[in-house]
């Protein structure tokens, strides 16, 4: 992927559809200032050949990209970025940027690993939303019951039978 600024990496094992991580690691990349707009992104057959997909998935990731006004495609030229989603902050040259990155080395020097790190990040971030921990889809446990009484329906015959 000869003079592209992006490379993408697909996890098969993880469950998450190709096409929504090419689409994740490209916002991430436009949030990092990575990608900046006027950039190229890769063609599909340089994607193909990188990760071994379907270009079928490559242009279905590119499409919801178009969608959200992040690319624009112009036929035979390739597709380019037309929005940044980047911070103040967020430059490779940044303080903000600095600080995290010497923070993650000593959490990782203290023998934390990758999960530990995103935890503890995940906790932080959460301790300082406005609505409180997970109030926004982003919590660890937003797909389990709020309370102990909200199970399955299915509960209540061994719970009747263990009475």
């Amino acid at each position: 992927m000869e003079g592209d600024v992006v490379e993408y990496r697909i996890d098969r094992r993880g469950g998450v559809p190709a096409y929504v991580q090419i689409v994740r690691q490209t916002e991430q990349a436009l949030r990092m200032g990575v990608l900046r707009v006027g950039d190229k992104l890769p063609t599909a057959k340089e994607v193909v050949a990188a990760t071994a997909i379907n270009p079928n998935t490559v242009f279905r990731a590119y499409r919801d990209l178009e969608q959200a006004g992040l690319v624009r495609s112009r036929r035979g030229l390739g597709t380019f970025v037309t929005r940044s989603l980047a911070r103040p902050g967020a430059e490779d040259d940044s303080p903000l940027r600095t600080d995290l990155a010497e923070w993650v080395a000593r959490a990782r020097s203290a023998g934390l690993e990758r999960d530990d790190v995103l935890a503890l990040v995940t906790a932080a971030l959460d301790a300082h939303e406005p609505d409180g921990p997970g109030r926004h889809g982003h919590g660890p446990h937003e797909n389990e019951p709020r309370e102990r009484h909200e199970q399955d329906p299915g509960d209540r015959g061994r719970r009747q039978e263990d009475a």
